[in-house]
């Protein structure tokens, strides 16, 4: 999307040379490219095309390919999971609907000739994904509620699960399967909420990896211990591995836009003095 505005791509570390993003990032020690699928996006950003085009480009230079289902034709994060404008609302079509369309994004990957290792079945779905559908309130009591409350999401979550299988015995090499959630440094979150899921009857071989995005930048509570606890009671309890997705650790702030509060500065360990960091 920057290439196609004009954007150019320079490597500080040789002389401001212009070269490929993915080349100066695979130099800097990535090995792995996260792509945000949307379903039918205006002019095409981030639609299947455009990530083919993209992963092959990071495949070729020996890139991990993460492949990220929004299932949405735009955005889809806590504050928002709008459906894709053609998909159908009841959740039955809906959940066959969810269930073509993985399987079918999976074998256009393979025809195309590349090969996913991680593939996340929505994006941040703290409050689940194609609202109002799949809508779901983590915080209600009692927790028979929560667990009633979870019914849609998991019978969606089985069947893009079940996409997966279907591509998987048609040749597709099994990716890894993602949940990612948001706010990993809340451990009382992932507890309620993957308590609810299993509840209804999603097995625990239904996902591989767990995902969580970790956002210190929006509150004194993401800090780094609080995702430890997460990380490790996750970890412990269902004996899968465990990710940080997303993250935003800022070194300065301009002091108006979502500044970090000043009672968190001291944890801050990490400054712009890239000397600093390495020490």
């Amino acid at each position: 999307m920057l290439e196609e505005g004009g954007s150019i791509y320079k490597d500080t570390s040789k002389h401001n040379a212009t070269r490929p993003a993915e080349a100066i990032l695979g130099d800097g020690g990535m090995n792995t490219v996260r792509l945000r699928l949307w379903v039918n996006p205006v002019g095409g950003t981030s639609g299947l095309e455009y990530n083919l085009d993209l992963a092959k480009r990071f495949q070729k230079q020996g890139y991990k390919i993460y492949l990220d289902f929004h299932f949405s034709d735009s955005w889809a994060d806590p504050n928002k999971q709008p459906p894709p404008a053609a998909w159908p609302l009841a959740l039955g079509p809906l959940s066959s609907t969810i269930r073509t369309y993985v399987k079918d994004t999976l074998l256009s990957f393979q025809k195309a000739g590349i090969t996913l290792d991680i593939v996340s079945l929505g994006n941040e779905i703290r409050h689940g994904m194609l609202w109002p559908t799949g809508y779901v309130d983590v915080d209600i009591q009692p927790t028979s509620a929560l667990h009633a409350n979870f019914s849609s999401l998991a019978t969606l979550f089985k069947s893009a699960r079940a996409g997966v299988s279907d591509a998987i015995s048609q040749g597709v090499p099994k990716p890894q399967v993602m949940i990612h959630i948001d706010d990993g440094w809340n451990v009382t979150l992932q507890q309620r909420w993957f308590g609810a899921l299993t509840a209804n009857g999603v097995p625990l071989s239904a996902w591989d990896v767990f995902g969580f995005s970790f956002y210190p930048f929006y509150g004194t509570a993401a800090t780094f211990d609080n995702l430890r606890t997460t990380l490790n009671w996750v970890s412990k309890t269902y004996q899968k591995p465990v990710q940080v997705v997303e993250t935003d650790y800022p070194a300065i702030c301009d002091g108006e836009y979502n500044p970090i509060p000043t009672s968190s500065e001291p944890e801050i360990p990490y400054t712009v003095d890239l000397d600093e960091e390495r020490d």
